[in-house]
C-alpha cells in the first residue's frame, strides 16, 4: 500500500486521516491548494544555480559541490529525497574530494517548496551525514517548515503512486 510506504513510521492516526483524503479522492485537492503550482527548474543547469545559490546562502564555508543534476535512475522509494555522495580520491599525492546531489527526475514537476525541502536535506549532508539531531537542526534553520514540507511531500509521492500528477504537463 503507498500509504504505508511513503509514511510508515507515522502515528496510526496520521495513517487513518490520510487513508481518508485517499478513500474519498481528496488528496489531489488538499495538495493543489497548499501547492497550486511547480518550479520552473527543468534542467541541470538550472537546478546547479538553484542549489548553489541556497548552499550560499547559508552553507558558505562548506566544500564546493562538484555535480548536481536530476537523476532518473534514482528509486523514489530508497531515495525519496534525492542522494548525496561524497567520494574522496587520491590524486597524484593529494586527497580530492568531490561531493554530488542527485535529485529524482520526479521532481522536475514538483511545487517549488518541495524542491527546496529536498535540496536542504542534500546540502545538510555536506556538514551532518547522518540523520541526527544536529542534522535536523541544519535543515530546520535553512527551511523553517522543513519537516511539515517533508510530510506533505510524502503526500504528493502517494499521490503521483496512486492516481498519478495533479499538475499539467
Amino acid at each position: 500500500m503507498a500509504i504505508q510506504k511513503y509514511l510508515a513510521n507515522y502515528p496510526p492516526a496520521v495513517l487513518a486521516q490520510v487513508q481518508a483524503l485517499v478513500d474519498k479522492n481528496r488528496l489531489a485537492e488538499v495538495l493543489l491548494s497548499r501547492y497550486p503550482t511547480t518550479h520552473s527548474i527543468t534542467n541541470d543547469h538550472d537546478l546547479r544555480q538553484y542549489v548553489v545559490d541556497i548552499k550560499n546562502q547559508y552553507m558558505q564555508k562548506s566544500a564546493p559541490l562538484s555535480k548536481v543534476i536530476y537523476d532518473s535512475k534514482l528509486h523514489v522509494i530508497h531515495n525519496a529525497l534525492g542522494l548525496h555522495s561524497y567520494v574522496s580520491r587520491v590524486q597524484g599525492g593529494k586527497l580530492k574530494s568531490k561531493n554530488e546531489v542527485r535529485i529524482g527526475a520526479v521532481f522536475k514537476k514538483a511545487p517549488e517548496d518541495f524542491l527546496n525541502m529536498i535540496v536542504v536535506h542534500e546540502l545538510a549532508h555536506l556538514k551532518e551525514k547522518q540523520h541526527n539531531k544536529a542534522f535536523y537542526r541544519l535543515c530546520h534553520h535553512m527551511q523553517p517548515n522543513y519537516h511539515q514540507l517533508e510530510f506533505d511531500m510524502r503526500l504528493y509521492l502517494i499521490q503521483l503512486d496512486l492516481f498519478g500528477s495533479i499538475y499539467a504537463a
